[in-house]
């Protein structure tokens, strides 16, 4: 039985859609989703870039109303880090309000980058993956 990372991978190749995530507020342990759009940051322990991007992503999350910022610990979410195949920290996801994975990006991330998928989840711009700067970005 082949793994799902070497199936989920040969669909990428063969540009297929993949199935988009959702998460809930259980699956990050925080009361609610934001409104309009969730910033969620997966970040350990010794991660140096980890309070970097906590300060990028709250301070982007104060500057839209609707948007909540969750920061989860990579290593007391296992499970959630396994589906979501986290690999590094930190790792930023962009929910929209429907807690749909539409932005992701791994290592620290630029203010703008982060502005500009928060702006296109807002919108309700979603699609096949496409890598745009540091972040991985939903394309129809």
């Amino acid at each position: 039985m082949a793994d799902g990372t070497t199936e989920r991978a040969a669909a990428e190749r063969a540009g297929a859609e993949q199935p988009v995530e959702r998460l809930t507020a259980a699956d990050l342990d925080v009361r609610e989703l934001g409104e309009r759009a969730t910033l969620v940051q997966f970040s350990s322990a010794f991660c140096r870039p980890c309070a970097a991007t906590r300060r990028i992503l709250a301070d982007v999350a104060g500057m839209v109303a609707g948007v909540a910022y969750a920061d989860v610990d990579a290593e007391s979410h296992l499970g959630l880090v396994r589906r979501l195949e986290v690999t590094r920290t930190p790792t930023v996801l962009v929910l929209d309000a429907d807690g749909r994975v539409v932005r992701r990006a791994a290592g620290l991330p630029r203010k703008a980058d982060v502005i500009a998928a928060l702006g296109a989840a807002i919108t309700g711009e979603q699609g096949r993956a496409e890598r745009v700067g540091n972040v991985t970005a939903g394309r129809p």
